[in-house]
């Protein structure tokens, strides 16, 4: 049996032209066929190569193939990795027609054109409607942590701001007067230098723990990092790290993502009308249906959404029954009765509980019965163990809308809906973190890392339409877009 054998001094080892060097059904052609068919001048790249002259410059159409496709790999996202892969991947090479950029151009030209970048998903949905591949009609909206380009270490509260200020300047004053012993006793000794030199550094510590308490003061933030200040603190499956929370939207016909966004909070809470908001500058026009989880159940953020869209958010109360995790009480608030007419409560006993008095902020009423009353029922100690106030119950000011909500999310047809969100809006995060390797950002500040998330989404969905469409057809339904 023979064995095969190489020789890589044969001259025909490559094809004489770039073009032959990948195959017709290679994925990268797709990410080359929609950069063409992108609108880069209304996208605000710079298409005009400078009238005054000076220094060649890369093109933005090439530039922007390579960091799409740099991204779909996932490991291959550094400045220093795309550089390298213009160098020894194939498929870069072709991508680039053999040009090879060096790492501050790339990194200079994702920080340069933010805006435009992240605006290219836009475009990619609305190519993706005109292939009839986004419908709008039912949107699926969830939140994923990724970890931010900087250490939770450098997460600053004012207590912590104001103890490390105390201990610097505590540590100056002994470098000080070590410093004067120093000179008066061993003149000319060059530990002297040394001790200025750490004094001076100290200082600049503090100038800039200063400067963090100031913004803190200022800011209603409750701590602030000092390497990226739009990252906040969160928890995770990994610990508790400096994070961003990725609100994707999800249309539900392909899986396809509407919308990615990055936002300062470690929770979902007050997001969805917001992300309802731009889905539907997106689209055109406001989706039928959008579904979220518990996480976003905030009776004033959800009022906000237009009132022709469907919203399908349980409360956490239901989220819980549903899963089996808790049992609901029988005297839970959802037990008691509220009659209008006589604006009371009634138990599940046939006690009353009477307006007592209005509350500030989002709450509206508070309804309390006697404390008699409730220490006389038998169910005393189990429905409540207040002697004075009894059992009471706080109101909502948008509490109407509060039972509709709830009421809507036990329709039928909606838990019917319900029941395909995982699936749905769970799978892009599962291919980000798992096949692509991506769990932390490699820019700092929200709106590098808004244009960074951009860019995953959309070799989301090019890697969706793949699957979806096929390579060559979808090569050929670019051309004509």
């Amino acid at each position: 049996m023979a064995f095969f054998t190489n020789n890589r001094y044969q001259p025909t080892m490559f094809p004489p032209v770039i073009d032959d060097y990948v195959p017709k059904n290679s994925p990268v052609r797709v990410y080359d066929a929609f950069v063409e068919a992108l609108n880069l001048k209304e996208l605000g790249f710079k298409l005009e190569p400078n009238p005054n002259g000076g220094a060649y410059e890369y093109y933005a159409k090439d530039m922007l193939k390579l960091v799409l496709y740099g991204y779909s790999y996932g490991a291959t996202r550094s400045s220093r990795k795309l550089e390298r892969a213009c160098h020894d991947n194939l498929s870069f090479i072709w991508l680039m027609g053999g040009l090879k950029p060096d790492y501050r151009t790339i990194a200079r030209f994702r920080s340069n054109n933010k805006k435009a970048i992240r605006d290219v998903l836009k475009q990619c949905v609305h190519m993706c409607i005109k292939m009839d591949l986004i419908e709008g009609n039912l949107l699926f909206v969830d939140g994923s942590k990724f970890r931010a380009n900087a250490s939770i270490h450098n997460t600053w509260t004012k207590e912590r701001c104001q103890k490390y200020i105390n201990k610097i300047e505590k540590r100056i004053d002994e470098l000080l007067d070590e410093s004067e012993k120093i000179d008066i006793e061993e003149q000319g000794n060059p530990s002297l230098v040394e001790l200025k030199e750490e004094v001076k550094d100290k200082n600049k510590l503090v100038d800039k723990m200063k400067e963090v308490l100031k913004e803190l003061r200022k800011s209603e933030k409750k701590s602030i990092n000092s390497t990226d200040k739009d990252c906040v603190k969160g928890k995770s499956r990994q610990g508790t790290h400096a994070i961003y929370n990725v609100q994707n939207t999800v249309d539900h016909k392909h899986g396809l993502i509407v919308n990615s966004e990055c936002v300062s909070q470690s929770n979902d809470y007050n997001q969805l009308s917001q992300q309802a908001t731009q889905a539907t500058e997106i689209l055109g026009k406001p989706a039928k249906n959008i579904c979220a989880d518990a996480g976003y159940a905030d009776v004033d953020d959800l009022e906000q959404i237009d009132d022709k869209i469907n919203i399908i958010v349980p409360n956490r109360k239901q989220a819980q029954e549903s899963k089996g995790k808790k049992e609901i009480s029988r005297f839970d608030r959802s037990h008691f009765i509220y009659h209008e007419k006589e604006n009371e409560y009634e138990c599940p006993a046939g006690e009353r509980l009477t307006y007592r008095g209005n509350n500030s902020g989002k709450y509206h009423k508070t309804y309390c019965a006697r404390g008699g009353i409730c220490k006389a029922c038998q169910y005393y100690g189990e429905c409540t163990k207040s002697k004075k106030v009894g059992r009471k119950i706080i109101r909502l000011n948008n509490e109407k809308f509060k039972e509709k909500i709830e009421q809507n999310y036990l329709k039928p047809e909606n838990q019917k809906i319900y029941a395909l969100r995982k699936q749905t809006v769970e799978h892009p995060f599962g291919h980000l973190k798992k096949n692509l390797g991506v769990h932390q950002f490699l820019l700092r500040g929200k709106a590098k890392v808004n244009a960074e998330i951009a860019v995953l989404s959309t070799c989301f969905n090019i890697r969706r339409l793949m699957t979806i469409v096929g390579i060559p057809q979808l090569i050929a339904e670019m051309k004509v877009i």
